[in-house]
């Protein structure tokens, strides 16, 4: 799979996302690397940039089978939760994981004023899509 359409595989799963929640601020992905990972036959990394407005946050979900997600803090704080894990509070500079399978029930800009951005780094088995799994009802697994 080309670097493009993996990048505007990220976009269109964002949009999906974002349609759920038309009343609230939502984030907003912004693709930024997807390359073939060379010593890993079969697995690619991609990147993404994620900036939540003040009060914006992403609806549940889960990734794609493969994908191992690892999330890092650049400017601002984000309130999230994985799987049964207790919600946290990230700052810039801390990072998270989600593992293969994880549920995303909580990612959401802890602050009503200023924004917040994190980088989202996946890696996931090559051509695996969708990436992003948007929950069909409040609550339930993907």
């Amino acid at each position: 799979m080309s670097a493009r359409v993996s990048l505007a595989l990220i976009v269109l799963a964002s949009l999906v996302l974002t349609s759920a929640r038309a009343a609230a601020p939502v984030e907003t992905v912004t693709p930024t690397f997807s390359h073939a990972i060379p010593n890993m036959p079969g697995k690619s990394l991609i990147a993404a940039l994620v900036t939540y407005p003040p009060g914006g946050a992403s609806p549940a979900h889960a990734h794609a089978p493969s994908a191992f997600i690892y999330a890092y803090v650049l400017s601002g704080e984000i309130r999230s939760q994985v799987d049964d894990a207790p919600v946290r509070i990230y700052r810039p500079g801390d990072s998270w994981y989600e593992p293969p399978g994880a549920h995303h029930t909580i990612s959401e800009n802890a602050s009503r004023t200023k924004s917040a951005k994190l980088l989202a780094i996946f890696v996931v088995n090559t051509g695996e899509e969708p990436l992003v799994l948007p929950d069909r009802t409040k609550g339930a697994r993907p």
